[in-house]
């Protein structure tokens, strides 16, 4: 059934993609856009095997990416876990994906490389 997950499903990264949002606690700190690394990963229904080497059987990657820069410039929020959940959720609406891992990065302390919130989702089976 394409709406069960399959635990060994093929999985597809997005490793360090840059993005800015307006993101923080404080009103002040969410009155310019932020940098902020996002890594995703994703696990499509179909199988690369299934996949005949073109682009149109399987979930483009860029289209990952540039959905992703979009949805998020589009966002003012407080907590990057709230960030995390909302895009996790949204790419699980967007694209034929069973799950989706997102972590989002955000350089917001001088004494560590940075801080991350990790929302892993699964498609709804139904």
């Amino acid at each position: 059934m394409p709406n069960e997950p399959n635990p060994f499903a093929d999985e597809v990264h997005i490793e360090q993609l840059e993005v800015s949002a307006r993101i923080g606690v404080p009103e002040e700190e969410r009155a310019n856009p932020q940098r902020l690394i996002v890594n995703i990963s994703f696990w499509p229904y179909q199988q690369a095997c299934d996949l005949a080497d073109k682009i149109d059987q399987t979930v483009n990657y860029s289209a990952v990416a540039e959905e992703t820069k979009s949805f998020v410039c589009n966002r003012s929020v407080s907590l990057i876990e709230t960030l995390a959940d909302q895009l996790a959720t949204h790419l699980l609406k967007t694209f034929p994906i069973q799950k989706v891992a997102i972590e989002v990065r955000k350089f917001a302390l001088c004494d560590a490389k940075y801080v991350s919130a990790t929302a892993m989702r699964t498609a709804a089976v139904g």
